[in-house]
């Protein structure tokens, strides 16, 4: 199980593809470069200014150490104001514990499913009757963020997967997704 930043930025209207550009050109392999590893990247079919991504880290002491690389090296500063003026806001970051994920070639439309269970147990019965392997069952790393220019979201214990499954009997935000590479 790796640490995984599940990453949803709200962008300018009209911009998205112009980072996702960017993003595909410059930042896959600036991040792999210094240690991180980029999972599946996302148009949101239902809001045309969100830009959805994974990547993953081996543990937290590494992803500090890839962050800070990253952030201070030279790709990021050669791009990040092109980038910068993309988004609205890139705080909306579940740091979350999982396999990671990254949709089979050619896979086009993937679903993402978000929830708050009342408690572990309640979802390890979910879990255990409805998702299997394939859906890269992730949930909250409770770890403190200690990359803390790069803000995640706290206070939730969350359960995150990908593809269909039966609706759990508890709220849920669903995502529909189009991988960038698909």
């Amino acid at each position: 199980m790796s640490i995984v930043e599940l990453r949803q930025y709200t962008l300018r209207p009209g911009a998205r593809d112009t980072l996702i550009e960017l993003f595909e050109r410059e930042f896959v392999t600036g991040q792999q470069a210094v240690g991180i590893r980029v999972g599946g990247r996302f148009r949101d079919l239902d809001d045309p200014d969100r830009f959805v991504w994974l990547r993953s880290f081996p543990d937290m002491r590494r992803r500090r150490s890839s962050l800070e690389a990253f952030y201070t090296g030279p790709v990021w500063r050669a791009h990040r104001d092109a980038a910068n003026a993309t988004m609205v806001d890139s705080d909306d970051v579940l740091l979350l514990r999982g396999p990671g994920f990254t949709p089979s070639p050619g896979t086009r439309e993937v679903g993402a499913t978000i929830c708050q269970p009342p408690d572990a147990a309640a979802f390890a019965a979910y879990a255990a009757r409805h998702l299997g392997p394939d859906h890269a069952p992730h949930r909250t790393e409770h770890a403190e963020n200690d990359y803390p220019l790069l803000p995640v979201r706290t206070g939730r214990d969350v359960r995150v997967w990908f593809g269909p499954a039966e609706p759990p009997p508890w709220p849920v935000q669903e995502l529909r997704l189009r991988s960038v590479t698909g």
